[in-house]
């Protein structure tokens, strides 16, 4: 049985939370109770969900948990829009790594339905 320390994409998504979490220290201290917490627990629902996934029974299971992980990502996106919009950090770097986990987590899911399709 594979860990999910061992998936790239769990890898890819605790790194990034890593750095959303030193981003959002820059944001203004009116931002800890909105922002920054919700950017956060977003962020963290990244990993958290494809950890949680790789150890349910079934493979519908696992990619749907895998799809929720893919949903909180999209919600960070737009939090990290906002916050370069609002000019609290360059979020550039943090966005394009985004693209890039959504990616890995897109071929994650898929992988899982072509794998319950086959039977």
């Amino acid at each position: 049985m594979q860990r999910f320390t061992d998936l790239r994409a769990w890898r890819e998504a605790h790194a990034w939370v890593l750095d959303v979490y030193r981003l959002s220290r820059r944001f203004p201290n009116d931002e800890r109770y909105g922002l920054t917490s919700q950017l956060r627990r977003a962020a963290m629902s990244v990993p958290s969900n494809i950890a949680e996934g790789s150890k349910r029974r079934s493979l519908a299971e696992h990619a749907r948990f895998v799809n929720i992980a893919e949903g909180s990502l999209a919600e960070a996106d737009y939090q990290l829009m906002l916050a370069g919009d609002l000019g609290y950090a360059d979020v550039r770097a943090e966005r394009s790594r985004a693209d890039t986990i959504g990616a890995m987590l897109h071929g994650l899911r898929e992988s899982l339905e072509a794998r319950l399709r086959t039977g």
